[in-house]
């Protein structure tokens, strides 16, 4: 299933680490994950989210905020069954944590190219591989997964193609329009539209939609903390002026959920 991220040859456990027969190698973290995104691959330093972003994304989803849309995309992929998986963007863990729940016959692949957030992500779930790599060269063998989850995550339609197998699938999670309108309306003079079904035009040929669904419910945040975390975990923590993050922390939120989820299916042989 992994290969190198180097030279593409399969990989193979060699005691705690795996390695490809071109002696390319690469080392388990005591946390359980393996780090297959090679330096020369990193566009910097410490590429991803940062120990922070991390932290809030984590403890704003453990509370259950968005439960209801882990629920459902995981239902969506029990219905399928496959017998391997991959989350591209897998971040901390949560939405993993609950495919993996609702496939326990199956294997799951989680990667992001955060090792923060890989770190943490390790603790949610004990059976996934967890691996750093990248979106853009994913380390696993073509044809190798029968569904793709792609969660709140940008996506190389191409490297997702190759890795799907024929009949294959991915289901994307996104924002609608609406979603978080309220709070949107706090921070901004003006909130912007965007087309939430703009992604349906990238869809390579070979693959095709063959459903959508939307999922909405009203969220009140009456813990300061929350709404902290809820701006540190979205582009909003930076985009808005600071004045403005402080006004939504100091005061009660309630504000819309808007999610759309879609299938997308690798129809070529």
């Amino acid at each position: 299933m992994l290969i190198c991220p180097i030279c593409q040859s399969a990989l193979t456990a060699h005691n705690n680490s795996v390695r490809c027969i071109f002696a390319h190698s690469f080392d388990r973290a005591r946390q359980g994950y393996l780090n297959l995104l090679p330096v020369q691959h990193k566009n910097s330093r410490a590429p991803g989210d940062n120990p922070a972003m991390v932290q809030a994304r984590r403890d704003f989803l453990s509370a259950g905020y968005y439960a209801p849309l882990a629920e459902r995309f995981a239902a969506l992929m029990q219905e399928r069954q496959p017998q391997h998986w991959l989350d591209i963007g897998c971040g901390e863990g949560y939405y993993t944590a609950h495919i993996a729940q609702a496939l326990p016959e199956s294997h799951g692949y989680a990667l992001d190219i955060s090792r923060e957030a890989v770190k943490r992500a390790c603790k949610r779930d004990a059976n996934t591989t967890w691996l750093v790599a990248s979106m853009a060269r994913l380390p696993l063998a073509s044809s190798s997964c029968q569904a793709i989850a792609s969660i709140f995550s940008p996506l190389d339609w191409q490297e997702a193609q190759r890795v799907l197998a024929p009949g294959g699938a991915l289901l994307r999670m996104g924002p609608c329009t609406d979603h978080l309108q309220e709070l949107r309306e706090q921070l901004y003079d003006e909130v912007r539209s965007y087309d939430d079904s703009k992604h349906l035009q990238l869809i390579p040929e070979g693959m095709q939609h063959i459903h959508s669904e939307t999922l909405r419910f009203t969220l009140t945040l009456s813990d300061a903390q929350a709404r902290s975390n809820l701006l540190a975990m979205t582009p909003h923590g930076w985009r808005a002026n600071a004045e403005r993050r402080a006004a939504v922390i100091n005061q009660a939120l309630t504000t819309t959920v808007a999610i759309r989820y879609d299938w997308i299916e690798k129809t070529e042989t």
